[in-house]
């Protein structure tokens, strides 16, 4: 008989009186915080770990401080609710949080466009605001919700708008094969631009790159070389995500390429630039990658399969 897994689930199920009436709001916001999830009334949910039980804990003492009733366990799901539906909720409410911070990122973005001198302070200060305020989801996106590059990709659009002299500064001018066997280094839990870049780099331009995937605030070791993650040598740069970058800054005349650049823009940036019939196919197939493979090699030999296609698709087109 094969024995049943163990629980995956941490639960905290709580009874809060009417009064004070404060408590359930502190409470609510309070397991909102944390990224957990409601799957019935008063029933919450985060992935098994040291830390969730610590934060599960000290909200129990919470609602039990102010005369309520509260229970932790450990779960896992027979029947109804399935594994799969849980994560489902959590990367929804994932979702929703990076829909919201791309929303203000572009508003951000556009005001920049009008801003004047005077009021470039307030325009960093809002960018680290929400910089900071992405960085809090991420560390509750447990399952890779869809949504974070388009807020990575706007901000970082930001940034190489207010120093553009310097980020041409510190990239690197090279032709297409005189790197061999670099190092390059992206924010692990790749996505659509670094799945394309990554595809581009070792079938374009360092054909025997290695590649390293790191947290978003890693600094790269000496001699590596960074791709589409805060201050890289080759990042999005004004309204160009880091795919199309590296066309330009290589210097890759290929209409074919250029095309398949577009659809990964419109998907990256999701502000339909191009809007071309493929970008809703290529979102979709990218998507299906991310959610059956976790682990980022797994990925990029996927995609590379998908933008090999799509380029010899362009390429035969034309």
């Amino acid at each position: 008989m094969t024995e049943a897994p163990g629980p995956r689930w941490l639960v905290l199920i709580h009874q809060i009186p009417p009064n004070p009436s404060y408590l359930r709001v502190k409470v609510g916001r309070r397991l909102q915080g944390l990224g957990s999830v409601a799957v019935k009334n008063s029933v919450y949910v985060l992935p098994r770990s040291d830390q969730a039980l610590e934060d599960f804990q000290w909200v129990r003492r919470e609602i039990v401080a102010g005369g309520g009733d509260a229970s932790v366990c450990e779960a896992r799901f027979v029947e109804g609710l399935s594994d799969a539906s849980v994560e489902a909720l959590f990367n929804t409410a994932r979702e929703a949080d990076y829909r919201a911070l791309v929303k203000e990122a572009h508003s951000l973005q556009a005001s920049t466009r009008r801003a004047k001198r005077a009021s470039r302070e307030q325009v960093e200060t809002a960018l680290l605001r929400l910089r900071k305020r992405l960085g809090e989801v991420v560390e509750i996106d447990f399952f890779g919700a869809s949504g974070r590059d388009a807020v990575e990709g706007t901000l970082a659009a930001i940034e190489s708008g207010l120093r553009p002299s310097q980020a041409a500064a510190e990239s690197p001018a090279t032709a297409p094969g005189e790197l061999r066997g670099r190092t390059w280094v992206t924010r692990s839990g790749v996505h659509v631009d670094r799945i394309a870049s990554a595809w581009l780099i070792q079938r374009f331009i360092d054909p025997e790159a290695r590649f390293k995937f790191v947290r978003g605030d890693e600094a790269a070791a000496p001699g590596e070389l960074r791709f589409d993650m805060f201050e890289a040598e080759f990042t999005h740069e004004g309204d160009l995500c880091t795919f199309e970058v590296l066309i330009q800054r290589f210097g890759i005349k290929d209409k074919a390429l250029g095309r398949v650049g577009e659809l990964v823009h419109d998907v990256d940036l999701k502000d339909g630039k191009f809007n071309h019939a493929e970008t809703v196919g290529l979102d979709h197939l990218i998507a299906g990658i991310a959610m059956r493979h976790k682990e980022d090699e797994a990925r990029l030999r996927n995609g590379a399969a998908v933008f090999e296609a799509l380029y010899e698709y362009f390429k035969r087109k034309r």
